[in-house]
């Protein structure tokens, strides 16, 4: 696509920073309603190669696999690059964040997961319709998506004889439990399986993309479509640095252009009429903390920064198992322990390309009894989380994985399980749970910062400011009710869309 020449202060009609599930959606409907539109997204793209070498992989790191880091997450020494995944150190809370054309989904699992009314009503304010979500929003994502389950006939191989057992052992321990909705082309998978592709998802090489082609991440559905509209470009390796109101046209983004090394190559501005923040619960909330502390959002209200959460994040590896070994997936089954829906507790196994055969690796979901806050550092000119320790939650999941192990124990053994935490370094390198009480955990599920009905309205309007939406995950309370959040962020983008489209159309009209 040829990119329209935008000079440097030229003005356009809506703008979209970020393009994970949020700002796809919103670059989408924008495009379909014709309104000229400008998304900014700092990473790079990353189409599939006919070579099918796209991504890093574990066994072969290198910069693709880390956000301008010296180390990938395991620690792996890297060359510097503008890679898919990036690891932020935060006060009390590591928190892991995508990047690219297509944001959080080139490195999530592919799990489409909706929350049950019971819980959704725990977390989010009565004046989102949970109903109205599950009649309209979750369907029309899932329409373009198109998530299915693992196929038995791919099921029933050796690379999934750990969902295998996670099912069986949910089931001996009297707990619900099913297969998860992905969002895989399984007849990709089948093509690993055969030989016709490179293995990637049925071996565990999933964590930094799938090389064979198998995940439906957003470049692929949502922005292409975007794109296709005509009204809709993006601008990679665009990164935005500060927003701030323009009286004339209404906002101002400040951004630098980077190479794949990460150097600055040019300083741009943009200004619109409408502006979408969709740069993840952490890029969006900082942009926010930002402007307020600085005075170029001054009308931003004290909620800003504010009731962020980790979606109740715990990693943990089961080991003492039968011999299973199969890493498939990029996901595969959920545990719901939901006979308290007060301290309610999900697990999920996602197998690491690392794992010794007999162990199992598994992400914990609960609900945060904390709120992490954002605050601004003039200093450095910085903006920082800060994050109670969770020790409820920890608590609660612990006690789920003992249930789950005790009533699976056999008598030459009994499975066990150890909570991972990791020492904030650079490396972020796991540690044991009994290391040190200043071990954190990590999350992939940042939530928060700028809520619906707190900072923005019911439909992501920020609070004093005309044309100014946020439609990604900090509109969250912290929490997806014990879900992973993808399906849920691009449900709400979606809701918020028909009623920003609306209002566009009626005032435009005038």
């Amino acid at each position: 696509m040829v990119h329209k020449l935008y000079k440097n202060d030229e003005s356009v009609e809506a703008l979209v920073i970020g393009s994970g599930f949020g700002g796809a959606v919103a670059a989408l409907r924008l495009g379909q309603a014709g309104i000229d539109t400008v998304v900014l997204e700092r990473g790079r793209r990353w189409s599939i190669t006919p070579a099918q070498n796209t991504f890093a992989t574990p066994h072969n790191p290198d910069g693709r696999a880390a956000w301008l880091s010296p180390a990938t997450i395991f620690g792996q020494p890297i060359d510097v690059h503008t890679g898919v995944m990036e690891t932020l150190v935060e006060d009390g809370i590591i928190v892991l964040n995508g990047a690219g054309v297509g944001g959080g989904s080139l490195v999530y699992n592919s799990i489409i997961y909706q929350p049950i009314l019971e819980l959704f009503q725990k977390v989010f304010p009565s004046s989102i319709s949970y109903d109205e979500l599950a009649e309209i929003y979750y369907p029309r994502v899932h329409s373009i998506l198109q998530p299915s389950p693992i196929p038995s006939d791919v099921l029933n191989t050796t690379y999934y004889d750990t969902t295998r057992l996670f099912l069986q052992h949910a089931t001996q321990a009297g707990f619900r439990n099913h297969l998860l909705d992905l969002a895989v082309d399984w007849d990709i998978v089948r093509e690993e399986i055969n030989g016709t592709k490179v293995q990637s998802t049925i071996i565990g090489d999933h964590w930094w993309g799938i090389n064979s082609g198998a995940k439906k991440s957003l470049d692929r559905n949502y922005l292409f479509q975007a794109e296709k509209t005509g009204f809709v470009e993006i601008f990679p390796l665009h990164v935005a640095v500060e927003i701030a109101e323009d009286p004339e046209t209404g906002y101002q983004v400040s951004c630098n252009q980077i190479n794949e090394s990460g150097e600055v190559v040019e300083q741009k501005s943009f200004r619109c009429r409408y502006l979408f923040l969709a740069a993840g619960s952490m890029g969006t909330s900082k942009l926010l903390v930002k402007a307020k502390a600085k005075g170029s959002l001054p009308k931003l209200n004290d909620y800003v920064g504010k009731f962020w959460g980790s979606n109740g994040d715990t990693i943990a590896t089961r080991s003492n198992l039968p011999p299973v070994s199969g890493k498939g997936g990029p996901a595969g089954a959920v545990l719901e322990n939901f006979d308290d829906l007060d301290r309610p507790i999900v697990l999920i196994n996602l197998e690491n390309w690392a794992s010794p055969e007999g162990t199992q690796q598994c992400l914990g979901l609960g609900l945060p009894s904390q709120s992490g806050t954002f605050t601004y550092d003039a200093s450095t000119d910085s903006v920082k989380l800060h994050y109670p320790r969770e020790t409820q939650l920890m608590a609660d999941t612990e006690k789920t994985y003992k249930t789950l192990d005790s009533k699976n124990a056999i008598s030459t053994k009994t499975p066990m399980t150890e909570m991972r935490f990791y020492t904030p370094t650079t490396t972020n390198r796991p540690t044991s749970e009994t290391d040190s009480e200043t071990d954190v955990v990590i999350t992939a599920h940042p939530l928060g910062g700028a809520v619906l009905g707190k900072a923005c309205d019911d439909y992501g309007q920020v609070s004093g400011y005309r044309g100014l939406y946020v439609v990604d995950g900090a509109l969250i309370p912290g929490s997806t009710a014990c879900t992973n959040p993808a399906y849920t962020i691009a449900a709400l983008a979606e809701r918020c869309m028909d009623r920003i489209i609306a209002d566009i159309h009626y005032t435009t009209s005038f």
